[in-house]
């Protein structure tokens, strides 16, 4: 996850550097923005089918792959149309990365403390938005931006063969009726935890599992208006780090500051990516998803319109930190955490992959918008643009939102799986004779 953030988050060093090099343009940055999210958009989507028929462990690898390798395509492309290119082959493996990391851990942890593994998963995550901008401003004046991706295609490929060992999760075994592999990999998790000490008794109400069926059923009641939800979360976020935080360095260079100098200014501001999400990790369990999806939109919109009145130096970094680490609590806690609860385990995947599938199309939509918007009213425009869809989102999850916190995932999905393997095994074979006597 780490990696997949910090190949996204390395475009706005690499595009500001391209540009003053010449060897770019404005609306190839754009293109190369546009390219990158429409490889995410497939990325997602397929992840999230392909999740839920094959399981995490399969998408997973296969994502980690197709942007390992892809990066050492990028690192030696020879024209920025090549770039682009093969930018869009990245873009598949890091959207589907996305989806199936936080979906996945997601599975994995009890109720009482997810939104703390969560959040940890999130700090990680988010700490390369500063590790990038930091890489980026040794690696590029120095060695030059396909350095870049040369260190992202080696660490993914060490990455993908320690991730072999990964299991799967335990939940979508038990849903697709393989309970034994299911049990296996708890017993498993249950021996290690109990070498601190006994472990309190299981005991959870039976409740009838959702057998699964069409995707489209996440556009019909009663999951269109978690679906809706969602994706308001992917688009708002997408906007933010790429509407905003992704073209910032773009911006400065335009505004008349030299690659080093803008650098250095959204290095310092990146810092906010690992705040926002300690902040997130720390207010999710504490006070909820809901008030901390409000609160950091609208403390995101008031940084945001704060931001492009500030003079130069510190206190341009100042609100500039402010609005990233306000725009990252929105992340770890919307982004991150809630989406992935909103669905039952047999749709978890694709419902987390239609909403960010809606944030991908929209942000690589809007690309070329920003750069309209730019041109008419400065950063100034951009950012009343982006503290009106944050405020419109508080708005509706203020009205339409629900809690989360501490409630089991099948709580939430309103289904649950079976609580030891017995009832799972005679769920499932009452449903495969009642799947039989349907053929017959």
């Amino acid at each position: 996850m780490f990696l997949d953030a910090f190949d996204i988050y390395l475009a706005g060093g690499v595009l500001g550097a391209v540009l003053k090099e010449g060897w770019s343009t404005l609306e190839l940055n754009a293109a190369f923005v546009t390219a990158t999210f429409i490889g995410m958009t497939l990325g997602a989507w397929f992840s999230g089918i392909l999740g839920d028929r094959y399981g995490r462990r399969f998408s997973y690898q296969v994502n980690l792959a197709i942007f390992g390798l892809a990066s050492f395509a990028a690192a030696l492309a020879p024209s920025m149309q090549a770039l682009i290119a093969a930018r869009f082959v990245i873009g598949i493996g890091l959207g589907a990365e996305i989806v199936v990391g936080y979906a996945t851990l997601t599975e994995f942890v009890p109720a009482s403390s997810r939104g703390r593994w969560i959040g940890i998963l999130a700090v990680i995550t988010n700490f390369s938005l500063f590790a990038s901008s930091m890489t980026g401003l040794w690696i590029i004046p120095s060695f030059g931006w396909r350095y870049m991706f040369g260190i992202v295609g080696v660490l993914a490929l060490i990455v993908w063969f320690m991730r072999k060992s990964m299991p799967e999760s335990p939940r979508w075994l038990a849903a697709n009726g393989r309970a034994d592999e299911a049990e296996k990999i708890l017993a498993g998790i249950e021996a290690e935890a109990a070498r601190k000490g006994p472990l309190p008794p299981v005991s959870a109400p039976q409740r009838a599992e959702d057998q699964g069926g069409s995707v489209w059923r996440l556009f019909a009641p009663p999951y269109l208006g978690r679906t809706l939800l969602g994706s308001l979360l992917h688009i708002v976020v997408g906007f933010s780090l790429y509407g905003f935080i992704g073209w910032l360095p773009t911006f400065m260079v335009k505004g008349g500051h030299s690659v080093v100098s803008s650098l250095g200014y959204t290095t310092f501001m990146s810092l906010g990516g690992p705040v926002g999400s300690l902040i997130g990790l720390a207010l999710a369990d504490a006070i909820g998803r809901k008030p901390s999806i409000v609160g950091s939109s609208i403390a995101a919109a008031a940084f945001g319109l704060t931001y492009p009145f500030m003079p130069d130096g510190a206190p341009l970094v100042a609100v500039g930190f402010l609005l990233v680490t306000a725009i990252y609590v929105l992340l770890a806690t919307g982004f991150a955490m809630h989406v992935p609860e909103l669905f039952p385990t047999r749709y978890r995947l694709r419902g987390t992959a239609i909403c960010a599938t809606a944030g991908r199309v929209t942000t690589a939509l809007v690309q070329f918008a920003v750069i309209a918007i730019f041109a008419w009213k400065g950063l100034v425009g951009v950012l009343i643009t982006l503290a009106g869809i944050l405020l419109f989102q508080a708005v509706v999850f203020l009205i339409f939102g629900f809690e989360t916190k501490g409630r089991g995932l099948e709580e939430v999905s309103g289904s649950s799986i079976a609580a030891d393997s017995v009832a799972s095994r005679r769920k499932i074979v009452s449903i495969d004779a009642e799947r039989a006597a349907d053929r017959i």
